[in-house]
């Protein structure tokens, strides 16, 4: 579908989880380069694409909406800090479960300079926005996972939320 394979990684994995992604050529200005959110779709305008990780984090704001929401999702998706905490551990662990560095998603031209301290978050299980998506029943912390038959964080139960 597109020219750069690590994209295409990217793409090939949230579509595989039930979020569309289609190519566009769009040119009014998006919250994030090259990414355009209409009605619970993605819209990649490769040519503006900046950074591929970013297609992970949106794709995370678009999978912890509840599934009565998700589809009204346009422009800019990032306005509820819950979610946006819950995007950022969600996108970790696509990361992790697609087996691309968490620096692809967590680049220093975004989180406000906190990149580098949220991946050390992240891998030493100091997880932002864990405790939220647990609490949907997207996934489990070390301490609830054994009693729930399922491995930790950063696996998760499901990809989307009801």
């Amino acid at each position: 579908m597109f020219n750069d394979p690590l994209i295409n990684r990217i793409i090939d994995f949230i579509l595989n989880i039930g979020i569309e992604v289609t190519a566009g050529i769009f040119e009014e200005e998006t919250v994030l380069p090259g990414i355009k959110i209409d009605s619970g779709k993605i819209i990649v305008d490769e040519k503006k694409l900046l950074y591929p990780g970013d297609l992970l984090h949106e794709a995370g704001h678009i999978a912890v909406k509840p599934g009565s929401e998700r589809f009204n999702t346009s422009i800019n998706v990032g306005n509820d800090p819950a979610e946006e905490m819950m995007s950022m551990a969600w996108s970790y662990a696509a990361a992790v479960n697609i087996g691309i560095p968490p620096e692809v998603v967590f680049h220093p031209h975004g989180y406000h300079g906190q990149s580098v301290s949220l991946i050390r978050n992240f891998q030493s299980n100091n997880c932002i926005g864990l405790p939220m998506l647990q609490w949907v029943g997207m996934c489990a912390d070390y301490k609830n996972a054994p009693s729930l038959g399922v491995s930790p964080f950063p696996f998760m139960i499901k990809w989307l939320r009801d």
